[in-house]
């Protein structure tokens, strides 16, 4: 069956268009703004292409994989068509398989549950949680924060050529930081894991969005990422790559989808046959919409061109960068140094000021919506800052003093739906702060860092 369920034609500009575009919201000194949003490492905004193909499919929504009826059968086929799709977004080779999960961090605790028996696990400290946590029944060895793009591989090569060679191993990286941005030497640490017979992971949550991924360019075994940073809307993800682990491995989770047969034993027991194809993986009635959405944003993103969109970041990325370097209390946080290829994710610190502050104040004073606190990456952030992660500044606790060490940063992202106007008022909004201070105090209210009105 062709299906054929298309929203109307979108001219593909830049910036974007995305969901919320025009939202405005209130300011604590009084009038409204149209919201600046420059949270995209945490969520990026939904392309509208993609919300427009999800409600042009919407009345025609059917179980996946579950009926005979029309309508079940234009929907197994729009699933398994995105699957398709996101193939040919992420360049795998014909034999890979692709399982549509929920997150980045549900697609690396699969792999994780699929490692073989004794397998030997690496990690950088500087992985988000979602990368650094999901091997803790494997043998982990954690690796320090590297300096410079060579000493990653350095560090790695060191790694592996100390393990046990007749273990299975693995290696988990992230293709760009959730915290500084950087790009990470992908290709290479790939091939240092292959020079060594281990297997090698890619966390794209951060990449994708920004840059082209071809699993076969890159020659990593896996990628994950997931459909919220990718400008599709919540609770979709991928994990892409080699099928011999994933079909020789218990189903991540058991039940209807995962099993071919099923059948009762004459002691009373159940035998259970599963699928060696992806199903094995996706138990349960899928994410239809999820799936689809995934791959109307990779249909768009492609569409765009990566070329036009990276030249365009790269722009913005330019603007925010300098206007942070005209601001002498401000200090960018930086793994590789300041000449590093990086995506649209920027962490800063202000000097003399609580970081839950001064987001408090972009957002109460100016309309506009950063991240402050440790994105979920405590030992980088313990490295890049020179604190214990775990203690925490908390918005009402008192501010740095000039010259002391900040307990969390702020980080500022953006990306393809991010218009100029919104990154220079963020850095007009920088700029006005550390001048004139903050128009208003602010304190913790709920767990939240609110204007103290």
């Amino acid at each position: 069956m062709s299906v054929s369920i298309v929203a109307a034609a979108q001219v593909i500009c830049a910036p974007l268009p995305v969901l919320g575009r025009d939202v405005t919201v209130p300011l604590v000194t009084g009038g409204e703004v149209t919201y600046a949003a420059l949270d995209y490492a945490a969520s990026a905004p939904a392309l509208q292409r993609v919300w427009d193909d999800v409600a042009a499919y919407a009345p025609y929504y059917g179980s996946v994989h579950r009926g005979a009826g029309y309508l079940s059968q234009l929907s197994t086929d729009l699933f398994e068509n995105a699957r398709k799709t996101v193939e040919e977004f992420l360049d795998c080779r014909p034999d890979d398989q692709l399982i549509f999960t929920r997150s980045t961090t549900d697609s690396l605790n699969l792999l994780a549950a699929a490692l073989p028996a004794d397998c030997q696990v690496f990690v950088f400290e500087t992985e988000h949680h979602a990368s650094l946590l999901p091997w803790q029944d494997a043998r982990v060895t954690y690796l320090n924060a590297p300096r410079t793009p060579g000493q990653a591989v350095e560090t790695l090569e060191q790694a592996l050529a100390a393990r046990d060679p007749q273990s299975p191993a693995l290696v988990c990286v992230t293709g760009a930081s959730n915290v500084t941005g950087e790009l990470w030497p992908v290709r290479e640490l790939a091939a240092a894991a292959h020079a060594h017979g281990a297997r090698i992971v890619l966390d794209a949550a951060q990449l994708a969005p920004h840059h082209p991924v071809s699993v076969q360019d890159l020659d990593v075994d896996w990628i994950a990422f997931s459909g919220h940073k990718l400008y599709a809307p919540f609770g979709s993800g991928v994990l892409a790559g080699r099928a011999d682990w994933l079909q020789a491995a218990d189903p991540y989770l058991a039940g209807g989808g995962a099993s071919r047969k099923v059948s009762r034993r004459e002691d009373g027991g159940v035998d259970v046959e599963w699928h060696d194809s992806a199903a094995r993986h996706e138990a349960g009635s899928p994410n239809v919409i999820g799936a689809y959405s995934i791959a109307s944003a990779c249909k768009a993103l492609t569409e765009a061109g990566f070329d036009t969109l990276v030249a365009r970041e790269q722009h913005l990325i330019e603007k925010v960068r300098t206007g942070l370097a005209e601001v002498p209390e401000v200090k960018v946080l930086s793994l590789f140094g300041d000449d590093a290829p990086r995506v649209g994710v920027i962490s800063f610190v202000v000097d003399g000021w609580n970081s839950s502050h001064f987001a408090a104040a972009l957002s109460a004073e100016y309309g506009i919506g950063v991240r402050d606190g440790l994105f979920c990456a405590h030992p980088l952030l313990r490295t890049l800052l020179g604190t214990d992660p775990q203690t925490q500044g908390e918005c009402g606790a008192p501010e740095a003093a000039p010259g002391e060490k900040s307990l969390n940063a702020i980080r500022v992202s953006f990306g393809a739906g991010t218009p100029d106007e919104h990154v220079e008022r963020f850095v007009g909004a920088v700029r006005e702060l550390v001048t004139k201070g903050a128009k208003w105090t602010y304190h913790t209210e709920n767990g939240r860092c609110v204007p103290a009105v």
